[in-house]
């Protein structure tokens, strides 16, 4: 298994921090000015990913900065769409202009959770991309609802596990608020790695065994000292080709 390893960046934090991650990873996933970012992040990331042969994506999230889009949200399918139009759109927009393409999309936080547990959501997310960006891919939760939806309709879609969160038993997220969310301990991640490229699963919080078939790889710009673990995973995943 060869995983691609993404990140979620210009979300306001620091510009070493971006550049450093920037360096690492395959594949960027942009804020769009939603839960984070703006117009001269949006170029940075844009102008950086060109510099290191880094995949661009967008990453939307809910108009919500206070909580960084992460809190609990409510959102009909039109007002989903015309969310993704607006800051899928923008980032576009900027990429066009700086002769790079659009290769994927990653909804952020709240709206990436709430597509996977709501099947209207889901097809609608999955129906505007096809409409509106069909180029791109998704990148969705492995074993998920929208990557079931994607797959079914024909698109593209990137089956992605997190390297630096804490998985419940029927393989989603352990909520941030609660204990054993986050993974911050270099080799608890390089076993995390180590696992999916081994074993094709990752362990749950409970010990439960879950088995994902992932393409890609996350590691969230703002788990600490992130930019050194995304470092080690690289180191691991070259080990392995």
């Amino acid at each position: 298994m060869k995983l691609d390893l993404n990140c979620d960046l210009g979300e306001g934090e620091p510009l070493a921090r971006t550049r450093a991650l920037m360096r690492r990873v395959t594949s960027a996933n942009v804020a769009c000015g939603g839960h984070g970012g703006g117009l001269k992040t949006m170029e940075t990331c844009v102008r950086l990913a060109r510099q290191q042969g880094v995949r661009l994506g967008a990453h939307p999230g809910p108009w919500s900065r206070s909580d960084f889009g992460r809190g609990p949200t409510r959102f009909a399918p039109d007002e989903f769409e015309l969310l993704l139009l607006h800051q899928v759109g923008a980032l576009e927009h900027v990429a066009q202009g700086n002769g790079v393409r659009l290769h994927h999309i990653k909804l952020h936080g709240a709206l990436y959770h709430a597509s996977d547990e709501n099947d209207p959501l889901a097809k609608r997310y999955v129906a505007a991309v096809r409409r509106f960006w069909p180029q791109a891919k998704i990148y969705a939760r492995a074993g998920g609802r929208v990557a079931r939806v994607a797959r079914r309709a024909g698109s593209v879609v990137w089956e992605e596990a997190f390297a630096d969160r804490g998985y419940r038993d029927d393989g989603t997220l352990v909520p941030r608020t609660e204990p054993n969310a986050l993974l911050t301990e270099a080799d608890l991640v390089v076993e995390r790695v180590r696992r999916l490229l081994d074993e094709g699963e990752v362990i749950a919080a409970s010990g439960k065994h879950i088995v994902l078939r992932p393409q890609t790889l996350c590691i969230h710009s703002d788990t600490p000292h992130s930019a050194q673990l995304a470092r080690t995973v690289v180191k691991e995943l070259v080990l392995r080709q």
